[in-house]
C-alpha cells in the first residue's frame, strides 16, 4: 500500500513516516499537493501554522478537496486535521472544506495544550479496532464544526470541549498525534491502514 505524506514545511515527518511504515505503508514524501493524489492514501501532518500550510496547499486546493470528495481515503493529523476545515482564525488562507467549520484558539487559560488527554465517547469502528483512551496533544488551536456529526470522538481542555477526531467519508482527523501516543496510538494508525486496504 502506497502512501503520500504531504510535506507542507511542518516538522514531524519522520516520527509520522515512520509510524505508517510500522503499520505496513510504503510512504512517500511529497511537497506538491498536485502529486499527493496517485497513492492509497494522503496524510497530512501536525506540527506548523494553518496560514503557512494552506498556502502550501493552495495550487492543489480543488484537485485534493476533489479527490478528498471522491473517495480517496485521507488521514490529518494536528494541523492536518484543521486543514480538513473551511478556515483557521491562526492565520489566512483556505482549508480544504472537507468539513464544513472553522478553527479558533482554545478557551483556556493555559495554552497551548501540550501533554495526555483522555479521548471521551470515541463512536467508530477504528476505535474498535484501536481502544485509544489517551492521546498526546500538542495545540493551541480546535475544530469547531458546524455539523456534530462528524466527531468521532471528543476532549476536554480547562473546561473547552472540541473534537479529537472527526470523520468525513474516508477523511479522518485527529487533533492528537498518535505516532506520539504510545504503542495504542500507533495501533490506531495501523487500524486506518487497514481500512484503506479494504
Amino acid at each position: 500500500m502506497k502512501v503520500t505524506l504531504f510535506d507542507y514545511g511542518a516538522g514531524n515527518l519522520h516520527s509520522l513516516a515512520k509510524a505508517l511504515m510500522l503499520g505496513g505503508a510504503q510512504v512517500r514524501i511529497e511537497p506538491d499537493p498536485k502529486r499527493c493524489l496517485d497513492g492509497d492514501a494522503l496524510v497530512l501532518p501536525g506540527v506548523g501554522a494553518f496560514g503557512h500550510a494552506a498556502e502550501r496547499l493552495a495550487p492543489g486546493l480543488s484537485e485534493v478537496r476533489r479527490a478528498l470528495k471522491d473517495g480517496l481515503p485521507c488521514l490529518g493529523i494536528c494541523l492536518g486535521m484543521q486543514l480538513l476545515f473551511d478556515a483557521s482564525e491562526e492565520g489566512e488562507g483556505q482549508g480544504l472544506g472537507v468539513i464544513s467549520g472553522r478553527v479558533t484558539r482554545v478557551r483556556a487559560e493555559r495554552v497551548p495544550q501540550i501533554g495526555w488527554n483522555a479521548l471521551e465517547r470515541p463512536s467508530d469502528v477504528l476505535f474498535e479496532r484501536a481502544p485509544l483512551r489517551y492521546a498526546y496533544y500538542a495545540n493551541s488551536f480546535v475544530c469547531r464544526p458546524q455539523d456534530a456529526k462528524h466527531v468521532i470522538a471528543w476532549s476536554h481542555h480547562e473546561g473547552d470541549e472540541f473534537p479529537a477526531a472527526v470523520r468525513a467519508g474516508n477523511t479522518y482527523g485527529f487533533q492528537f498525534h498518535p505516532e506520539k501516543s504510545s504503542g495504542a496510538g500507533l495501533l490506531l494508525v495501523k487500524a486506518f491502514l487497514d481500512g484503506v486496504k479494504k
